[in-house]
């Protein structure tokens, strides 16, 4: 797990994220503010774990953007636990808190995860 680890150290700054374990599952949970299960992939390929997301831009029409800090698209890709699949893998996503929750057992060749608002 400690490419895992290592990963989440270069995610970008405005993206929090937290690794759980238990004898089953591992459990990923992300901040990614603004984004959406309908604005939100995530899948399983060869051993990594595919999460592109875009944020909603929400701004009264009578304002613009002077300066913004937070992207607007995530693309990453994290390296899975050896131990780690996407086969039966759950995700929801509410208020921008992506939680993907990650069985424990062989490496599956390719998954799509399925994520659902809470």
């Amino acid at each position: 797990m400690s490419a895992l680890r290592e990963a989440l150290r270069d995610l970008p700054d405005a993206v929090f994220a937290d690794v759980l374990e238990s004898e089953e599952a591992y459990l990923l949970v992300l901040d990614l503010p603004g984004v959406t299960a309908e604005t939100l992939d995530v899948s399983v390929e060869g051993g990594r774990l595919v999460i592109e997301g875009q944020r909603a831009k929400d701004a009264p029409s009578e304002f613009r953007f002077v300066r913004e800090d937070r992207s607007v698209f995530l693309d990453v890709e994290l390296p899975l636990p050896p131990d780690a699949t996407g086969r039966g893998g759950e995700g929801t996503v509410e208020r921008g808190v992506l939680e993907l929750r990650l069985p424990k057992a062989s490496a599956a060749p390719s998954t799509t995860i399925p994520v659902e608002e809470a």
